[in-house]
Parts: structure tokens; sequence; C-alpha cells
């Protein structure tokens, strides 16, 4: 593509124009009647106007440098022959916004500011700075936990990760588990052998390995084992060595099923355990073995906790709006409940509120010499 230019208006607006050489790459960029460019104005308060191949940003300063930033990103992914979708370009929003106004980006460098993990049939990028948190918590880590509202990119990520280590030999298989408990319904008797009793449970990972390996490789590795999906309860007395593993829905585990896999771990193993603690599935009066193993191993050397927020669900905009919707009633719950406990100044209960949420809601991770990652 050519250089972009800009001009300065009278009202303090900017004008950038963008030029790309190639016309049909350019029409993906732009995107089916311009939807691509319909959420880039909707997300950075620009005007974006193309004709050919040429595409004109109005706005403010930042902004127009953001989405700038945003279309060159998105165009090298084109040029080497990536497909890009809305969550691609949501993804470059999130990132370009994190960098702030820097001027100086190159979208050709190889290294960018969220970290990705390689695999043999594309590579997974960071969409948030809590996903690129995330990457390098797993990369960094023995046993890593994972939480926060569904739709953040969690379980995919750590698949993802898991994938990795297998495609790059630095572990013999990959052990992949939930606790099979189910979701307030009454299933009853499910028919047929153990592996067609437990998919149902475990579908979500089935569909992650599809997505990020051939399917053909995924049934041959299930065949021979490199690959192997069960039931928490299946993983008592065994020890799990050369192995990258995988605790999915881990709030729906007990204290005591959470202690049982974790003292699974072998030499040369990864653990990574993922789940919502909003979300358990357990009776009323049981202790979610979640969110007692995170305050546990808080701070623990070899232990990295990263915690996801509504504002990093990276599904459709609706849902986190409804994450978003949910949180507040929530808080509104626990509001209701201190002031009823006690009777103290709504301001305090404010502050305990907030105090909580800030104490959840930090995704960033330490720095790699402290020896630990949390939220």
């Amino acid at each position: 593509m050519s250089d972009p230019w800009a001009l300065q208006g009278e009202t303090g607006t900017t004008q950038v124009v963008l030029a790309f050489d190639d016309n049909r790459l350019a029409s993906q960029l732009f995107g089916h009647y311009g939807r691509n460019l319909a959420l880039i104005e909707r997300k950075l308060s620009v005007k974006a106007e193309s004709r050919g191949n040429h595409v004109t940003l109005d706005g403010g300063r930042d902004g127009c440098e953001q989405a700038r930033r945003v279309l060159e990103h998105l165009y090298e992914q084109l040029k080497r022959g990536r497909d890009i979708g809305q969550g691609d370009v949501e993804g470059a929003i999130r990132e370009a916004v994190s960098q702030g106004s820097l001027f100086d980006f190159d979208p050709s460098e190889t290294r960018q500011s969220f970290d990705e993990i390689q695999l043999r049939r594309r590579p997974v990028r960071a969409r948030t700075a809590a996903q690129d948190a995330y990457i390098r918590a797993l990369k960094r880590h023995t046993l890593v936990f994972g939480t926060g509202p569904a739709g953040t990119g969690k379980t995919w990520l750590a698949v993802a990760y898991c994938v990795h280590l297998l495609e790059r030999r630095m572990v013999d298989r990959i052990i992949l588990t939930r606790p099979a408990v189910e979701a307030g319904e009454r299933l009853g008797f499910l028919p047929g052998d153990m592996k067609e009793k437990v998919d149902p449970y475990l579908r979500p990972i089935y569909d992650a390995l599809y997505d990020l390996m051939d399917r053909a490789f995924v049934e041959r590795a299930l065949q021979s084992g490199e690959i192997e999906i069960a039931p928490l309860a299946f993983m008592r007395g065994r020890t799990l060595a050369n192995a990258a593993v995988i605790l999915d829905e881990a709030q729906n585990a007990t204290s005591m099923q959470m202690k049982m896999f974790l003292t699974r771990l072998g030499e040369n193993s990864h653990m990574i355990v993922t789940g919502d603690p909003s979300q358990t599935d357990l009776p009323n009066g049981m202790t979610s073995g979640l969110a007692e193993a995170v305050r546990l191993l808080e701070g623990v050397e070899g232990v990295g906790i990263s915690h996801f927020k509504a504002q990093d669900v990276v599904r459709h905009e609706l849902v986190q709006r409804i994450v978003a919707a949910y949180e507040e009633h929530d808080a509104t719950l626990i509001r209701r409940a201190l002031v009823r406990k006690a009777p103290v100044k709504v301001e305090a209960v404010n502050d305990v509120i907030e105090g909580s949420a800030e104490e959840k809601a930090e995704p960033e991770l330490s720095a790699p010499d402290e020896g630990r990652t949390h939220g």
C-alpha cells in the first residue's frame, strides 16, 4: 500500500487517506457492504468512506491514527494469505486502543503488541489485553488458572497452547477433562458406551480441537491416545507426566476434586484450569474448588492466575452487554445484603463493592522476574 497522507481541518478534525495497492484485498479489508469499516466507525468514533481501493478517515486525531493502524494491520494479514472476520477486526481495534497514540507503529513488524500461539494450521493471536496476559502466563508458568465470564477465550486459548506443545513434541499427549455435572437439568440415563455417555459434556472441547487442527489428525490422535478426553472422576490415582492437561468448567469441581486433580501433575507437564466462578452448578452450600484453589495458590511460584472481565468477551458484542448486566445485578444483590447485615453508610458499601471489583478486574501480568501472575 502507498503511504497515507493527512490533513488537519479547521475544526480540529483530522482527515487521513489510505490507498491499498491490491483492489481484491482492499475489498476483503473493507468487508461485505463495508461492514468492517462500519465497525471501525462505531468503535473508534471516526467516519470511514471507501472509493475503489482508497479509504478516507475523518475524525479526531487519535481516532484516525488508531483506525489507520487497524486497517494497515488487517491488510498485512490479508497479504499473508490469512482470512479476516469480524472477530479479527474487533481484536485489531482493541489492540490499537491499548497501544495509545503510537505514531511510529509499523504493521509489517513480525512482533506485534499482542502475543500469539503458533500452530501448523494458523497462528492464534490474542484479541484483548487480558488474552495477551493469559498467553504470556501460559508460556511462563507450569500451572495456570484462567477465570472469568463465558466467551472470553479461556478454553479456546488453553486448547490452542496445548496443541502448540504437542505439535512441537514438547509433550507426548494432551489430556482434556471436565466435571460431568448437569447444568441445572436432569438428563437422566444416557445410553451407549463410556465415550458416548461423556461426549455431551465435553462437546466444547471437541469443537476447539476441530477448529485448531485438521479433523483427520484429531481423529488419529484420539485413536492413538495422543489426545485423551475424559471426565474429571477418571483422573484419580493417575500421574500425568509429559502431558498438557486442561481442566475446563472447573467451577463445577468440588474442593476435594480440585485437590485431587492438581496433585496429578507429573514431570514435564503443563496444567491449565479454566472456569467461571459465577456459573457453578454445584449444589447449594458446596464450595467450588476453583475459587478455593485460586485463593490458596495465589503467589505460589510456578502458578499463574489470569482474570477476565465482561469487556474481554470476544463473542458477539451483545454478549458483553449481557455479562455486564448480570454482573451489575450481582453487585446490587451484594450491596443490599451488606446494607441489611449492618446499618453502614451507602458510600462505605459502595467502596467495598468497587474495591472487590478492582481486585478481580486487573488482567495484566506482573513482570517476568516477579515469579507470579495475577489478575
